[in-house]
């Protein structure tokens, strides 16, 4: 069942096209994750679909509702985290919760949203002395006070460190256990491919991809990438190739120096009768690594681009 429906939306900024025609669908209960380079229109379409700027053209609706007839009962079950948070440093953890409860009719209980992004023990912390990290679970957190249907987290992580972001990470992780729906937008490929269920790929306002990152990556090709090492060198590592290249799981081969990389669309049974021959002419192997396609993959097939967060 959809709770987002976005048709046709488009928004120009002068002689700037920042969204071109966006359309899409975000089902109950998902982690819906729109990805891009910086400038892609990402947090534009965000913005528009949260209220704060009106499309040029296109319709949204959020549980059937759009903002011109019913935008005070969207703000009650809709939260936003923004790019830019605003927090009242002077206050502590559990102050900003409770002045950002006071605006709406519904709230969820304050000691549960600090259990969830695992600020407890700061409770009494002024928010000039949090760290980055814990700011920004905060103003997840505050997202969270209306006990919100759909949360809306427009580049979470963006300047934090890898522990800091995977503490970002288990937050989102932990909406999508209570049936939340997050609407989460990130230049980081790993994240949208560790978080989400679906992946919409933006560039230059438009939706260039969009499905769950496994069916992305099998658009590309079903062949796997494999890349051995040899300890006898050159030698052992041409003989191995020479080897593998009959079988016909393999499509390919490269050879450089001791090492040796293969592209097979069956990769257990390739590697299974590599190893029958290796181990049978006594070549030893010293490293063996299986690639999988990735998001960044896909991206560069699409747009023609090499990905920069």
């Amino acid at each position: 069942m959809s709770i987002l429906e976005v048709k046709d939306l488009r928004k120009t900024f002068g002689s700037i096209v920042a969204v071109d025609r966006i359309s899409f669908e975000v089902m109950q209960g998902e982690v819906f994750t729109i990805i891009g380079p910086n400038g892609a229109g990402k947090t534009t379409t965000l913005e528009m679909i949260e209220g704060l700027q009106e499309p040029d053209t296109g319709t949204i609706a959020l549980k059937g509702l759009n903002w011109k007839q019913h935008g005070d009962k969207i703000k009650q079950f809709i939260g936003v985290q923004p790019q830019s948070s605003a927090l009242f440093d002077l206050l502590t953890v559990y102050e900003n919760l409770d002045v950002f409860a006071s605006f709406y009719n519904k709230t969820r209980s304050l000691d549960e949203i600090m259990e969830l992004i695992n600020l407890t023990d700061h409770r009494n912390k002024k928010v000039k002395a949090l760290s980055g990290g814990q700011k920004q679970r905060l103003a997840i957190g505050l997202a969270m006070v209306n006990d919100p249907d759909i949360l809306f987290l427009d580049e979470p992580t963006t300047g934090l460190d890898p522990q800091a972001r995977r503490n970002i990470w288990d937050v989102v992780l932990k909406l999508k256990e209570l049936g939340k729906t997050t609407i989460l937008t990130t230049h980081y490929m790993e994240e949208a491919e560790k978080l989400s269920d679906r992946v919409c790929i933006v560039d230059q306002g438009r939706v260039v991809a969009l499905d769950t990152s496994k069916r992305l990556i099998q658009q590309l090709t079903q062949e796997r990438e494999i890349e051995l090492v040899f300890a006898g060198g050159p030698e052992a590592a041409k003989r191995a190739a020479n080897h593998i290249d009959d079988e016909p799981s393999v499509s390919r081969s490269a050879v450089e120096g001791a090492r040796v990389q293969l592209w097979s669309v069956r990769p257990e049974e390739t590697l299974y009768r590599l190893f029958r021959f290796t181990t049978e002419q006594q070549l030893e192997v010293e490293q063996v690594t299986i690639k999988d396609m990735s998001l960044e993959d896909v991206f560069i097939a699409f747009t023609g681009k090499e990905w920069r967060d």
